[in-house]
């Protein structure tokens, strides 16, 4: 005997979803999380002016093969590696995204810089801290006069301000809108791994489908600020099975930070310094790379722990809040808003079956801030041989990447066509296109897995289970669809009970006689 799943929803308060009448059969109560996590019509409706603002670049989907692939450009710095998926590969241009990684030592800064493009970090390994420098946001951390400082500086009120700083740990998610300075510090013992998308094809870059990365700092090599392509690489699409990285050799270079063009006696006049020091900060001949080793510890204000942020965050909220009555506009979104969501807590999962697994998902519900970056996120752990319901995404292209395990995934498009079939691993990234139908089988290892996703609230339909489409069909439908009785169509709809993760073997449970 079988016994019922367990769902679990992330929140107590109820999310503002409207509830169609596809959900509302006697299984409502275990419901609520799909619901919230995957959406339903009457919010896709709701959805739709905001849609309507936020157009994406359209790009060509001609998939005939998909390749779960690992990154292919590798550029080594004084403090970690950069890596970059191959931007030309088919499957990311039909998403219209780019990715890459960094692996970052301890004492290791990745240098500020920003994108042109809104990017989701996930911390696959690793502790450390984060900036991001919102313009017209007040410096709201200040930190005092240390003890080490002279006596002649604690007479001059020697004090640091600056724009709010985050902890970060393994299983965080991180939301970065598209030209926003932000860096990275290690303050941990061990690597600190960061696996990112960058949707290129989102509605705020106004340039190309070309990722670029703007450095307010350093030398780093040109391929990197170009995101890994190469200066005479051409934009035609090529496709890479490549499961090797590159390693590409740090050359000197005149800088490739934005400051290194512009004139020397002009930036004296701008910062009000000498020449010595204009000359640093364009970091000529600097070979260090992206990420850079501190000679000491940080001194930084941040919160000591999670639950202190996260009060803090509460209390600024509530502040923007009481001041709704006069609005200035960007105050209200971004200087309050939460970057950060922690997505590996069990005890935040949307649907979870004590033998199967867990989903769980970040959206704009909660982490208000991906509404304006039109992106998401959804943080999947298979158990042993489980199975994730097939099911395709109504919305968004999802990128995955495997964090953890191995298993099979299979990817069939419109046409019946398989484009995917083959066994997948930890570090390999794979690109399901919208309405493309996925199947995901856990290996002996189990199998988890990341997957960024193009729109601030991407729903999935499923093809089995309790809340697949077929459940939601009538009898004599499926009975003339398949040319089957209707005592098989029902068993086609009723004989599944578990939800979205299934746990392995049960189907011989329900096969005939």
């Amino acid at each position: 005997m079988q016994t019922t799943p367990k769902f679990v929803s992330p929140n107590d308060s109820p999310r503002p979803v409207a509830k169609s009448t596809f959900f509302l059969h006697k299984f409502q109560p275990d419901l609520d999380a799909f619901i919230k996590s995957n959406g339903c019509s009457a919010q896709f409706q709701q959805r739709q002016p905001q849609q309507q603002r936020q157009r994406r670049f359209q790009t060509e989907c001609q998939i005939q093969n998909l390749n779960a692939v690992e990154p292919k450009h590798r550029f080594k710095s004084e403090a970690g590696v950069t890596e970059f998926w191959d931007q030309n590969e088919e499957q990311f241009q039909c998403a219209g995204v780019a990715a890459l990684r960094h692996k970052i030592q301890p004492r290791g800064l990745l240098l500020p810089s920003f994108n042109n493009a809104p990017q989701l970090v996930y911390v696959v390994q690793g502790r450390g801290i984060q900036g991001a420098v919102f313009p017209g946001c007040p410096e709201t951390y200040q930190s005092g006069s240390q003890q080490s400082r002279s006596q002649r500086d604690r007479q001059q009120g020697s004090n640091d301000q600056h724009q709010k700083i985050r902890q970060i740990k393994e299983g965080d998610v991180l939301a970065l809108p598209a030209g926003v300075p932000h860096w990275i510090y290690n303050n941990g013992d061990s690597h600190l791994v960061l696996v990112s998308l960058v949707d290129v094809a989102n509605a705020d870059n106004q340039l190309d489908l070309n990722f670029r990365k703007f450095f307010l700092a350093g030398n780093p090599q040109e391929e990197l600020v170009r995101g890994g392509r190469r200066q005479s690489q051409s934009r035609d699409r090529t496709q890479s099975r490549s499961h090797k990285g590159q390693e590409e050799e740090q050359e000197e270079s005149n800088g490739n930070n934005i400051l290194n063009g512009f004139d020397n006696q002009i930036l004296q006049e701008v910062f009000g310094i000498n020449s010595k020091l204009v000359k640093k900060l364009q970091n000529h001949n600097d070979n260090r790379g992206a990420i850079v080793k501190a000679q000491r510890d940080f001194q930084v204000v941040s919160p000591q722990s999670e639950e202190e942020e996260e009060e803090q965050e509460g209390e600024e909220q509530e502040r923007e809040r009481r001041r709704r009555g006069n609005p200035n506009g960007l105050e209200e979104t971004f200087c309050s808003m939460k970057l950060r969501h922690q997505i590996d807590n069990p005890s935040f999962a949307d649907i979870f079956n004590p033998r199967a697994g867990r989903i769980t998902t970040v959206n704009s519900y909660n982490l208000p801030i991906l509404q304006f970056l039109q992106l998401s996120a959804e943080k999947g752990v298979l158990y042993r041989n489980a199975f994730y319901a097939p099911h395709w995404n109504v919305n968004a292209h999802s990128i995955v990447y495997i964090t953890r395990g191995n298993g099979r995934v299979q990817v069939v498009r419109e046409n019946g066509e398989t484009v995917f079939d083959d066994q997948v691993e930890e570090g390999q990234m794979f690109v399901v296109p919208q309405n493309f139908a996925v199947l995901k089988k856990a290996g002996n290892q189990g199998l988890e897995w990341i997957a960024f996703k193009t729109d601030a609230n991407a729903m999935i339909n499923q093809i089995g289970g309790r809340v697949s489409a077929f459940r939601s069909m009538p009898l004599d439908v499926l009975a003339s669809s398949y040319r089957i009785s209707r005592e098989e169509a029902r068993r086609l709809k009723e004989s599944r009970q578990e939800m979205s993760v299934f746990s392995p073997g049960s189907s011989s449970q329900h096969q005939s006689a």
